[in-house]
């Protein structure tokens, strides 16, 4: 039986990277399906948009767009609406235009994507292509395009049965001739959360941004391991998030 694959993004359902998704797809099974946001929603995490009513805007026999919804809105609408009594064996998310590298996957559309993916009991792949951003911020996709079906097969490959974790991976910004491989690595713990409040030019305004990269970074994380040495960088990403050692830690100690 083919694998029935499940595709969203955060950059919205008509970004070019999220056809680049769809192509890996096609390559592993013919039965994909795209449900994705009507808009741009980069940033909104795992937002669900509870207590307002969503619209689901067909675009053809299996793409749909979620008009208002967060990448974890869509991934629930498709995993428990759109495939009906079926739901995807694999949840492919992406590719995102920009890197989710390091703390920014806590606050990634894109990360969140194949973590509701994974809750839902499928294999959960964010995929995201890495962007110089010294030198502006257009996007060279050949990397994810060239590279991104490999990298999919062999997560899919070693993920197994197991759905206790999502993947997140990330496409240096170097020539597909360049990338030296695919590192499995943790993501970077900044010292600080890299945002910030970032004054406007417009009197009274500002923006939440990431003027800088909180430092000291850690040359075997995925940060550093992508941008300084070109490999593709893969972080398996826990589901359970309760630290247990801390758990086992504070037995008996705390009282009221």
């Amino acid at each position: 039986m083919s694998l029935r694959i499940l595709i969203t993004n955060d950059d919205g359902v008509d970004a070019p990277g999220i056809a680049i998704m769809a192509d890996i797809a096609r390559s592993l099974s013919e039965d994909v399906w795209i449900v994705a946001p009507d808009g741009n929603q980069s940033g909104a995490g795992h937002r669900f948009t509870l207590g307002h009513e969503l619209a689901i805007d067909q675009r053809d026999a299996r793409t749909f767009a979620v008009i208002g919804g967060s990448p974890a809105d869509c991934v629930v609408a498709g995993m428990t609406h759109v495939l009906g009594s079926h739901p995807a064996d694999i949840v492919l998310s992406g590719v995102n235009a920009g890197q989710n590298l390091g703390d920014i996957i806590n606050c990634s559309g894109t990360a969140a994507g194949a973590r509701e993916g994974a809750l839902q009991g499928a294999i959960g792949i964010a995929m995201s292509q890495g962007v110089n951003y010294e030198y502006g911020r257009e996007v060279d996709w050949s990397n994810a395009r060239h590279h991104g079906l490999a990298a999919a097969r062999t997560i899919i490959a070693a993920a197994g049965a197991g759905r206790e974790h999502y993947y997140n991976v990330n496409f240096p910004f170097c020539k597909p001739s360049a990338t030296k491989g695919i590192e499995v690595v943790p993501h970077q713990r900044f010292s600080r959360s890299p945002f910030r409040y970032y004054p406007s030019d417009n009197a009274g305004k500002f923006f939440v941004a990431i003027p800088d990269t909180p430092l000291p970074l850690d040359r075997a994380a995925d940060f550093e391991v992508m941008r300084r040495d070109g490999y593709i960088t893969v972080t398996p990403m826990l589901l359970q998030q309760t630290d247990m050692a801390v758990v086992e830690r504070l037995k008996g100690t705390l009282s009221l």
